[in-house]
């Protein structure tokens, strides 16, 4: 891949995925798969006006080693050195890049059980740190090729070819492979705001899905929620794109109002484990049932991790014929799939979906219908053949989606 489309990527990350602003203290967490790249990303924050960039690494197999051969109680401590970093981030408002490369069947074979109860208990230790940064920085999440990802999507290629492969298949539907993606992005955000204006202006209480795969699903939306994309703002005014790439527009639903069942389009991926071919049963608004063909103990696992890990946080729409479904690959990664065709997620749900958040303690947020959990987890139910039809709260029936389309 040529050294100055790299560049162009670098700096699409940091002025429009982060917006970094003169003064701010940078955080990008990234693997050891493209140091080359994640050097240009520093240097493009420097020039942005950071005053500081740190680069956290980590390495896939080394974690799989910690799951394997730390305790239960080690894993489940947030040591004094970690909540130093973690209370450094939330003091200064630092920005966070998330650059993904790791192999999406990583961490196959440890202990699942071990691993959610870790996670279960780091939760609360965690949760204070990230609602102190809630809607107050700026954070994006993006990609690089890693070798194992790479052979994963592309695995007819050598492991050189295929990193090419991938490098030109990220770039692509990131919009970061034209001579000005910057420029691309303007315009792919006003594309995106438009269609949530079209959306807050209907009025909507519910939305039902269907599809010929057996997808027959209503769930009921927020009295005062609003649909969002694209960008979003901090407290402060500051504009940032949080995923590169992304394609929906989404909204929160009203936590525990949802029927119906929903059958799965695309594998996911889960703490570096497959689920896939699943289906999911909601009654009175949870998860009841769940099938899969690949990794349903997992699923298990996941929609039981809290109370609210079973019930819905987000509705995202994205059109079938968007880039990533367009480009034909199979990324095996949440940030491409979920963006490929319409999905939902369960767990923590979004307080910027109600309409005068910034006026509302999280708990006002959450007696309001958002879903509170410690997991977000996205899943793709998007079709071909895909209906969605928007019900207005006086009772009027609008076509949203049409064939897997937008239909407006």
């Amino acid at each position: 891949m040529r050294k100055t489309q790299l560049q162009r990527y670098a700096k699409l990350l940091a002025k429009t995925g982060l917006n970094v602003k003169k003064g701010q203290k940078v955080f990008i967490a990234a693997e050891l798969d493209q140091p080359e790249f994640v050097t240009m990303v520093v240097e493009e924050c420097y020039k942005a006006g950071a005053s500081e960039v740190y680069v956290e690494w980590s390495h896939q197999p080394v974690e799989k080693l910690s799951s394997n051969y730390r305790s239960l109680d080690s894993l489940s401590e947030l040591k004094p050195w970690a909540k130093a970093k973690w209370a450094y981030k939330a003091e200064n408002y630092a920005c966070r890049l998330y650059i993904e490369s790791e192999d999406p069947d990583g961490m196959s074979g440890v202990d699942q059980e071990k691993m959610s109860k870790a996670r279960q208990a780091l939760y609360p230790q965690i949760k204070p740190f990230r609602q102190a940064l809630e809607n107050k920085h700026q954070w994006c999440i993006a990609a690089v090729p890693g070798k194992a990802w790479a052979k994963k999507v592309f695995p007819h290629l050598s492991e050189s070819k295929a990193v090419e492969e991938m490098w030109k298949a990220i770039l692509h539907t990131a919009r970061a492979d034209g001579r000005s993606p910057i420029a691309a992005w303007k315009a792919h955000n006003a594309d995106l705001a438009s269609r949530c204006a079209y959306l807050n202006g209907l009025g909507l209480k519910y939305l039902e899905y269907k599809s010929s795969n057996g997808t027959d699903f209503r769930v009921e939306l927020l009295e005062d929620g609003v649909f969002a994309a694209g960008t979003e703002k901090t407290l402060q005014g500051r504009v940032f794109n949080p995923n590169i790439p992304t394609e929906e527009v989404f909204t929160s639903p009203k936590a525990g109002a949802a029927e119906g069942i929903v059958y799965s389009t695309k594998p996911l991926s889960y703490m570096g484990q497959l689920i896939d071919n699943f289906s999911l049963r909601f009654e009175n608004g949870k998860v009841v049932e769940v099938k899969a063909e690949q990794g349903e103990e997992l699923l298990k696992h996941m929609v039981s991790m809290d109370e609210g890990a079973a019930m819905l946080g987000e509705c995202a729409l994205i059109p079938y014929d968007s880039p990533i479904n367009e480009s034909g690959v199979l990324f095996y990664n949440t940030l491409f799939d979920e963006n490929a065709s319409c999905h939902l997620a369960l767990g923590h749900g979004f307080n910027e979906c109600l309409k005068g958040f910034e006026k509302l303690t999280d708990d006002e947020c959450k007696a309001r219908g958002i879903n509170d959990s410690m997991i977000h987890v996205d899943f793709m139910i998007g079709a071909r053949d895909t209906s969605i039809v928007g019900v207005t709260k006086t009772g009027e029936r609008v076509q949203i989606f049409e064939n897997g389309n937008w239909a407006f």
